[in-house]
């Protein structure tokens, strides 16, 4: 399985998006566009990159093909996030016309 050598959040102020992320795999590849969600009953999720497609759905750019790494880039994001977080860092506030580019 692929090392995520490093992990960069970026915390927005935004009722479900809480963070944009990137991971660096093997410290030679990097995936950048990650969103930490906060979904029903205040659930975390990390959000693989995506594009809208013509038809209004989103399509991933890249994603895991396993269960068991889309856990450990999980557990590695949303750790950042929270520590991030406990830090006292201040979110970006997104502003209306961003909130809806990055909304799924």
């Amino acid at each position: 399985m692929l090392r995520i050598t490093e992990v960069r959040v970026s915390l927005r102020d935004d009722a479900k998006l809480k963070a944009f992320a990137s991971i660096t795999l093997e410290d030679c590849f990097v995936i950048r566009g990650l969103k930490v969600i906060e979904g029903t009953n205040n659930r975390m999720f990390v959000a693989m990159p995506s594009r809208k497609r013509p038809d209004g759905k989103h399509q991933d750019l890249a994603h895991p093909i396993k269960k068991e790494m889309r856990q450990v880039i999980e557990d590695a994001v949303i750790g950042e996030y929270r520590r991030e977080r406990d830090r006292g860092v201040r979110p970006v506030v997104l502003h209306e016309t961003e909130s809806e580019v990055y909304s799924d």
